[in-house]
């Protein structure tokens, strides 16, 4: 189950041997440029998203968002729709791409303490390849979509990037923000800590690391 994360001055590192970070939402805050993404070529098709669309949008990968659009609106493919997408989001992430508060720290300190990690993301490695440079962190290995039969919410995701750093899922901690994402890491076996985009990374680093949740 997602552990809800301190708000003591102090807390004691939740041991992980592998920390697996989904991206969009979680270290840059892109989730609001995935979704206007979503609307722009929505309205192409001829329809305008709701609230009631956002289980179908926020964490899924664009090949999912894409036969999502289609089967609504009957108009399109799904490869010409996914490479729309794939366009839209690349676009508003090269004009207006934030880091996280507390992300750079955050990975700062995992580095520093040798502990693995992960970017295990929804999104196309095309769109993972220009925030990548953004984090300033090496990761040990990256997973997107596509390196996998099945993405988020299915267990795949998490369960690939597990095996590649031969760790146990129970042994890993995942940090994510969406119902998907949550699902996903939920179904692999991993501990799994849920972010607050509106705060950053402040209390997530608390709990990885035992540092005290302020000054991001």
């Amino acid at each position: 189950m997602p552990e809800a994360l301190p708000d003591a001055v102090q807390v004691d590192a939740v041991p992980a041997d592998a920390v697996l970070f989904d991206m969009d939402g979680t270290l840059v805050d892109t989730e609001g440029l995935w979704w206007q993404a979503v609307a722009a070529v929505a309205r192409s098709l001829g329809r305008s998203l709701t609230a009631a669309d956002a289980p179908h949008v926020a964490g899924r990968t664009v090949g999912d968002t894409a036969a999502y659009l289609v089967d609504g609106t009957g108009a399109g493919s799904s490869g010409e729709v996914a490479e729309a997408l794939t366009e839209a989001f690349a676009e508003r992430v090269r004009e207006g791409l934030t880091v996280l508060p507390g992300a750079p720290e955050l990975l700062a300190g995992l580095a520093a303490a040798a502990v693995p990690t992960a970017l295990v993301t929804a999104s196309p490695r095309s769109i993972a390849e220009l925030v990548l440079p953004r984090l300033g962190h090496a990761f040990d290995l990256v997973i997107t979509d596509g390196d996998t039969a099945r993405g988020k919410p299915h267990p795949d995701p998490y369960l690939e990037a597990a095996r590649r750093l031969r760790v146990a899922p129970a042994r890993c901690v995942a940090v994510e923000d969406s119902p998907a994402g949550v699902a996903a890491a939920t179904a692999a076996g991993c501990r799994v800590l849920v972010v607050d985009p509106a705060h950053g990374l402040a209390r997530v680093r608390a709990a990885l690391l035992g540092a005290p949740p302020h000054g991001g």
